[in-house]
């Protein structure tokens, strides 16, 4: 009689995966994962913001005088919004606030003074995008009825109100942007230029969703032979409004100029003959509205 093969197999016992894998972890304002935040390393969280250069990809190009760079943006839409959400431009320019949105798969509501300006904006997108995710308006940010425009424009979205909002003015008179009285850069007196930023500012806070941010771009003036304080004014009209003041970042100025000359031997001895510096910096506001 054969003997069987009475070998035991062993058979391995399976034991459960004991791995806990972490809930995402996020802010109702944002869809950066606190539980991975050391992935984030590219966003920066000081205020002292220096780019060597604008970024000109992706859309973005320095064909008019007075944008801000786009890495502004970038940094401000990942940090403040989440996918979808609506970024409301109540100067919108050249249209860096648009075009990063559609980039990082948010979306836009830009006003803007000019027609002629609102129409080379819209020359940038798609008919498609200028339906489902880029709405622009050519109107007075400062005018109430600006108010129902945007409005909407956001039912069209689909929202009641924005997520986020950007004011990016003139600099008071530095540069002229058109012949409109109701431009910004035409005011007759500081008082009067903030006097009508309040105005808009206070139409994007009606706007904009309770909880969320805003982002105010805004650099100095020298005139007269001293410093008009035109950024820490505006912060100050925000305040008044009701946002509430959450950081002040500094920003360079160096390599988002163009063909200013600031770096000629001809700034240098005005600076030295006039007993002023050269502005190098400009500021961002970041505000919440509670």
């Amino acid at each position: 009689m054969r003997k069987e093969n009475t070998k035991k197999v062993k058979i391995q016992e399976l034991k459960p995966d004991l791995r806990v894998v972490k809930k995402v972890k996020t802010k109702p304002y944002s869809d950066i994962d606190l539980n991975n935040w050391r992935e984030y390393s590219h966003i920066k969280t000081d205020t002292w913001w220096e780019f060597a250069s604008r970024d000109k990809s992706n859309g973005h190009s320095n064909d008019y005088h007075g944008n801000y760079i786009p890495q502004i943006a970038q940094q401000l839409y990942e940090r403040f919004t989440k996918k979808g959400d609506i970024v409301l431009d109540m100067f919108l320019g050249s249209g860096t606030s648009a075009i990063e949105a559609l980039n990082m798969g948010r979306r836009c509501i830009g006003v803007e003074l000019k027609q002629e300006q609102t129409d080379i904006v819209k020359s940038k997108f798609s008919p498609k995008e200028l339906v489902t995710d880029i709405n622009l308006i050519c109107g007075d940010s400062a005018n109430k009825k600006i108010k129902e425009k945007i409005q909407a424009r956001l039912d069209v979205m689909r929202r009641d109100k924005a997520q986020f909002l950007v004011l990016h003015p003139p600099y008071d008179g530095i540069i002229k942007f058109s012949d409109k009285k109701e431009d910004l850069s035409n005011c007759a007196t500081p008082e009067d230029f903030y006097a009508l930023f309040k105005e808009v500012a206070q139409n994007g806070y009606d706007l904009l969703e309770k909880g969320r941010f805003a982002a105010l771009i805004i650099g100095d003036e020298y005139k007269n032979g001293e410093i008009v304080p035109l950024s820490s004014e505006c912060c100050y009209r925000m305040r008044e409004i009701g946002f509430k003041h959450k950081a002040t970042i500094v920003k360079n100025m160096e390599g988002n100029e163009r063909a200013k000359g600031k770096k000629a031997n001809l700034w240098r001895y005005r600076s030295l003959n006039g007993g002023f510096y050269v502005f190098k910096h400009e500021y961002i506001y970041v505000f919440q509205k509670v």
